[in-house]
Order: C-alpha cells, then structure tokens, then sequence
C-alpha cells in the first residue's frame, strides 16, 4: 500500500501529541516568557521526538486497543451488532 508507512509514522506522532497535548501550552509560555527563542525550538524539537516516541509505544503497547475498546463501550452501533452476534 502507497503511503502506509507515512500515515504509521503520522498516528505515532499524531497519538503522541494528544496525550501530551497539554505539555505544548507550556512550551508556548515558555517561548513568550523568554526572549531565548534558540531554547525555545531545542525544547520544540525534543518535544516532537518524544511525541513520537510516546505515540509508537501507545502503539506498540496494545494501548490503541483498549482505547478505542473504550469509545466501543459508548457506541450504540458497536452495542447492537454485539447483542446481533451473540444471536
């Protein structure tokens, strides 16, 4: 599949940044607060590498799983086709 590899890359990094979604605010503030902006991007850059990593062990982990066996507790369609199966 074309690209298969760029969208896994993209959901590790994708995932990463959600769960760490609020450490960018404080980031941010750092980058207002100070006029070092050098800082800034070294602590952006480690931020983004990291996301990744984090995402890839969400991943990698089976933490997507329970995840999204979360989100299928909640959805009525989820719910009718299970009480369908068990027929």
């Amino acid at each position: 599949m074309k690209g298969f590899r760029f969208c896994l890359h993209k959901a590790y990094l994708d995932t990463g940044m959600g769960l760490t979604n609020y450490l960018k605010y404080v980031i941010a503030l750092f980058g207002i607060a100070t006029s070092n902006v050098k800082t800034t991007l070294i602590i952006a850059f480690f931020y983004v590498i990291a996301c990744y990593f984090i995402g890839r062990w969400w991943y990698k982990s089976k933490m997507k799983l329970a995840e999204v066996e979360v989100g299928n507790q909640f959805n009525l369609f989820v719910k009718q086709m299970r009480e369908k199966k068990d027929l």
